[in-house]
């Protein structure tokens, strides 16, 4: 458990809720893969939220909870035997401080790729480690390439696996993220009605195609609606939950919007969340799909490769618009 000094929690991001959370906040898409028209399902989603939760997904439930042991134990070590896994430059184990540019939040988290050596974690039985992530990640895996294929379906073009092939390349740059958010003490009711809540994890974009989302069964995820509201995302330890990133954001040409998220401390219990964000080989080309330009319409986005749009994104702070950069002035 990270243990966090009172004098460090001045350094946090907090949000002030001086206003009553709304009575009838919109429910979060549901997309049940077992269902004939879960591929109408998902698109709508993407285009109204960036953001859904899905169930009959395929992943074994033992393969989620020996990881999520796994990683109990990991985030159990002292900080010193969590610590010989190396600082994230960008891999390894990371405390407070979220990336290079002055980003902090109440979290601690170990970030892989999806190809990594368990020999280079510091636990004690690393073949267990290695054996849970195995298995984790191929079945997320698959179910992402799923779902992307369902997505290729549901806008019409072809070859169904635009989008996964990026994911089954040999050279795919997807990462796995492990966060673990302890208990905040510092998350307080104030006597006139106000809260303070710490941020874990703040706002941002995942600039990857999907990034598909399991956590334990504490609250703290909260995404952003169109107009700017901020609603929770009633947590589900069974299910899973897909973001749009800015890298189907370009590919769709805006037709669907990656969904800025963030995380805000429990008081009370830990959150420990499993990330597997989808990516397209560094030399990728980002760019519209061709076959979802109709007549003379235009690119909103500049063509990019992924190593360029990675650079970019990893040298900004988490709530940069990071797409701005690779937009075009388009005449009306």
């Amino acid at each position: 458990m990270v243990i966090l000094s009172k004098p460090a929690i001045e350094h946090f991001g907090c949000i002030r809720n001086k206003q009553a959370a709304t009575l009838f906040p919109p429910l979060i898409p549901l997309v049940d893969l077992s269902k004939p028209d879960s591929r109408q399902q998902i698109i709508k989603a993407c285009e109204e939220f960036g953001f859904f939760k899905v169930i009959n997904h395929g992943v074994p439930m033992d393969f989620i909870s020996r990881l999520e042991s796994e990683a109990t134990k990991f985030f159990s070590l002292p900080l010193s035997e969590k610590e010989k896994t190396g600082q994230p430059q960008p891999y390894g184990y990371g405390n407070k401080r979220i990336g290079p540019n002055g980003d902090v939040g109440w979290v601690e988290y170990l970030l892989l790729t999806t190809n990594q050596d368990p020999n280079l974690l510091g636990t004690e039985n690393p073949e267990s480690f290695r054996i849970a992530l195995d298995n984790y990640m191929a079945a997320v895996k698959k179910m992402a390439c799923e779902i992307l294929e369902m997505i290729a379906d549901g806008l019409k073009v072809q070859p169904r696996n635009v989008l996964s092939k990026l994911m089954m390349d040999e050279q795919s740059d997807s990462v796995f993220r492990l966060n673990h958010y302890p208990p905040c003490p510092e998350v307080v009711q104030s006597l006139n009605g106000t809260s303070s809540n710490v941020i874990g994890f703040g706002e941002h974009t995942d600039p990857q195609i999907i990034s598909v989302l399991r956590s334990n069964n504490t609250s703290g995820l909260q995404i952003s609606l169109r107009d700017g509201t901020w609603i929770s995302v009633p947590p589900d330890q069974y299910s899973f939950f897909i973001n749009v990133g800015d890298s189907l954001q370009v590919m769709t040409n805006g037709r669907f919007k990656s969904v800025k998220h963030r995380v805000l401390a429990n008081s009370v219990k830990s959150r420990l969340s499993m990330i597997y964000f989808c990516g397209p080989p560094l030399s990728e080309k980002i760019a519209p799909l061709p076959s979802l330009m109709r007549g003379d319409q235009q690119s909103l986005y500049k063509e990019f490769t992924w190593f360029e749009y990675k650079k970019s994104a990893y040298s900004s702070r988490l709530a940069d618009n990071r797409l701005m950069h690779f937009e075009k002035i388009v005449a009306s």
